[in-house]
């Protein structure tokens, strides 16, 4: 169910740029803030507590090493997994910087048939990839007569797969259109999203098959909840036109916030 589950995130996010073809940079950027909150929430009430419940000196090792990793990739996938990307100005000097929102057709005819965005793609990938492992990992530990101990490691379970799932529908919004600007293609922006949307259930299927990786689950959930606190943090402190408060974005950001933490009474 979990790996359906991280599937289907990124299939929400494919059915509404079908449906709804979002051409508001500013609702992308509200829903961004929203899963930039909740992600923020998630990680310091529950991923937190739990991967530093046992003395594990590595953990901390492991948070800075995912931080400053997604720094990298973020070299690599433009930005996107904070919800906007920058297309590569080959033979045009447009700026897409922060454009994901518009529509596709809207006469951006230069932006057509670009190459496929592989180094976008590897980060990005990568990024999910990581992400997925500390949902699968977790299955050889031995907490045998630790009731409790479980019941918190369960509870730390469910909300990093929802804080993937809520960080994983505006990231597929942003990449859909902009592989639909892109490309030019359907098919292909579409088959790259299907790539995209298998990574997070591969490396969780990756970290229950392979067995010794079932030993290390807190410094893979510590490496993810340094990409988390990045991602986050990044999103949370963007500063909107003019460097103006947006009550907007506020109201965003407290949704998340209380989503998170009215989540949390029910486990």
């Amino acid at each position: 169910m979990t790996y359906l589950i991280l599937f289907l995130s990124v299939a929400v996010g494919a059915v509404a740029v079908w449906l709804f073809q979002p051409r508001e940079r500013r609702s992308i950027k509200l829903l961004t803030a929203f899963s930039g909150a909740y992600l923020l929430a998630v990680t310091v009430l529950h991923l937190l507590p739990e991967a530093f419940r046992e003395p594990k000196t590595s953990v901390g090792f492991f948070v800075l090493g995912g931080f400053f990793l997604q720094i990298l990739l973020d070299y690599f996938s433009q930005g996107i997994e904070h919800g906007h990307a920058h297309l590569p100005s080959h033979t045009h000097d447009h700026d897409h910087s922060h454009d994901a929102g518009h529509d596709p057709d809207h006469g951006h005819g230069a932006c057509v048939n670009q190459p496929v965005p592989w180094g976008m793609m590897i980060g990005l990938c990568v990024h999910a990839f990581i992400e997925g492992m500390p949902l699968g990992g977790h299955a050889g530990h031995d907490h045998a007569g630790h009731a409790g101990h479980d019941h918190g490691h369960g509870h730390a379970q469910t909300a990093l797969l929802w804080g993937i799932v809520v960080h994983n529908i505006p990231i597929s919004i942003v990449l859909l259109t902009l592989l639909l600007q892109s490309l030019g293609q359907r098919g292909k922006a579409f088959g790259l999203l299907f790539i995209f949307a298998l990574m997070s259930p591969l490396g969780a299927l990756t970290s229950s098959i392979a067995e010794p990786l079932a030993h290390y689950h807190a410094q893979l959930t510590g490496m993810v909840i340094g990409i988390f606190l990045h991602v986050s943090t990044t999103i949370l402190f963007e500063t909107g036109e003019g460097h103006r408060f947006n009550l907007y974005k506020a109201a965003a950001i407290l949704a998340g916030l209380a989503v998170a933490l009215i989540s949390g009474t029910f486990h």
